[in-house]
């Protein structure tokens, strides 16, 4: 049995290596909030420590992918977040620009996705998960994760035409 010390150290270690990756993750599900992506990363890692001592150690990055997944929906499901916000600005988000090298574009385009599809897409195209590893991090089948992907793709396709050659 491991030491509540070693415990924690183990735990620091990895979060020193993987909350910035865990972050950009988070930010893509949630439409680039930034704000609200810290939240979910900081749920998605308390979470983590709590099941630390029973995750073994080659599905760890699966596992703390698919607690920052759940943090990201359940923020969606928030009743808080349904109601309706004033806000001194409308935002920019109708304005496409003509390549989605930055983020920011990036980010708008994944929007007009719905959650699942969103984590789909987010996970197999920009962080390079195979279909296995998203299918566990999303705890769905593989078949669902292809049919989710590939309708994601073909909706950003559909929707933003001047992208097109830019979806994979």
């Amino acid at each position: 049995m491991k030491s509540t010390s070693d415990r924690d150290h183990q735990f620091t270690e990895f979060v020193s290596a993987r909350r910035p990756e865990l972050v950009r993750v988070a930010a893509l599900l949630l439409s680039g909030d930034q704000v609200r992506a810290e939240d979910a990363v900081q749920i998605a890692l308390t979470r983590l420590y709590l099941a630390w001592p029973k995750i073994r150690l080659d599905t760890l990055d699966a596992y703390a992918r698919r607690c920052v997944v759940n943090a990201a929906i359940d923020d969606r499901r928030r009743l808080f977040r349904r109601r309706e916000r004033a806000q001194a600005m409308v935002p920019d988000i109708a304005v496409i620009e003509p390549c989605y090298a930055d983020n920011a574009t990036l980010v708008g385009l994944l929007a007009t996705l719905p959650a699942r599809m969103r984590a789909a897409v987010v996970l197999r195209y920009v962080e390079g998960l195979n279909v296995a590893e998203t299918a566990e991090a999303l705890t769905c089948s593989e078949g669902t994760v292809r049919s989710q992907s590939a309708r994601g793709l073909e909706r950003l396709r559909a929707i933003f035409p001047e992208y097109a050659h830019n979806f994979v």
